[in-house]
C-alpha cells in the first residue's frame, strides 16, 4: 500500500511539536524578588531588621545574616533546577531547599524540606529537614543507623558520594538538581555527586538560605520535565 509522503511528513512534524517539553523559566528576573517571599524570624518583632536577601548588580545575593530563607511563592514538582552561584570573598555556607512546605519546622527556623547543601567543599550533600530520603550506601554516607533521623539532634546529613567537583572560592559553580517523583539527583559542575530515592516528599516550594555567609546567584532556572525524560 502506498503512503502519501506529504501526510506522513506532516504527522511526524505534528508529533515532534506535541512532544516538546515546556521551556525553562527563570525564577529570578534580575531586578527584584518578584515570585519570592522572605521568612526571617528576626524580622518578626523588629521592623528595622535588614532583609538579608537583596538584588545587587543584576544578581540575587544572600547576605548571610540575619538567618532565614527566601522562598518561592509557588510549588513545583518534576523539574530540573539549575543554580549558578559563588562565594565571592571567603568560603561559606548556604543551601537550596527543595519540596519545602511547613515553615520553621526545624529549630524554629528551617521549613520542612530536603536541603541540597552548597557549603564550600560539601556541595551536593543532602540534609533531611523533617523529610527523609534513601541512598544506596546509607551507613557509609549517613553514619550508624541508630543515629538517623529527620528532627533536632539526629543524623540528618547524607554525604555526597564524590568530592572535588567544586570550583575555588570566587569562581562560579553550576549546580543542577533534578527532582522526578520521589527521586533526587544532583550534579555540581557537570559531576554527578548525589542520588536519592524514596523521598518522603515530591513537590513543594524552593528556598534559598541566609546561613551566615554571603553568596551570589546569577542564575536560578527551572525546567519542567516528565518521568519519561529524566536524566539517567
Amino acid at each position: 500500500m502506498k503512503v502519501n509522503l506529504f501526510i506522513l511528513t506532516t504527522l511526524f512534524a505534528f508529533a515532534a511539536c506535541t512532544s516538546k517539553q515546556p521551556e525553562a523559566q527563570s525564577l529570578f528576573n534580575g531586578t527584584d524578588l518578584t515570585g519570592w517571599h522572605v521568612d526571617v524570624p528576626a524580622m518578626d518583632n523588629n521592623p528595622d531588621t535588614i532583609n538579608p536577601f537583596i538584588v545587587r548588580n543584576g544578581m540575587l545575593v544572600s547576605l548571610g545574616t540575619p538567618a532565614g530563607h527566601l522562598i518561592t511563592d509557588n510549588d513545583f514538582e518534576n523539574y530540573q533546577l539549575e543554580v549558578v552561584y559563588r562565594f565571592a570573598g571567603t568560603p561559606g555556607n548556604c543551601g537550596v531547599l527543595i519540596h519545602a512546605t511547613t515553615p520553621r519546622a526545624l529549630y524554629k527556623m528551617f521549613p520542612k524540606s530536603l536541603e541540597v547543601q552548597m557549603e564550600h567543599q560539601n556541595a551536593g550533600d543532602f540534609w533531611c529537614i523533617v523529610e527523609d530520603i534513601t541512598v544506596d550506601n546509607m551507613e557509609e554516607q549517613r553514619g550508624p543507623k541508630e543515629d538517623w533521623g529527620i528532627t533536632e539532634g539526629k543524623a540528618r546529613r547524607i554525604k555526597k558520594f564524590t568530592d572535588g567537583a567544586e570550583k575555588p572560592v570566587g569562581e562560579w559553580n553550576n549546580m543542577v538538581i533534578e527532582c522526578v517523583g520521589d527521586e533526587v539527583k544532583v550534579w555540581v559542575n557537570d559531576v554527578f555527586v548525589n542520588y536519592g530515592y524514596n523521598c518522603t516528599a515530591s513537590k513543594g516550594q524552593i528556598a534559598l538560605q541566609a546561613e551566615g555567609s554571603e553568596v551570589e546567584f546569577r542564575k536560578i532556572e527551572l525546567k519542567p520535565i516528565s518521568e519519561l525524560t529524566s536524566t539517567n
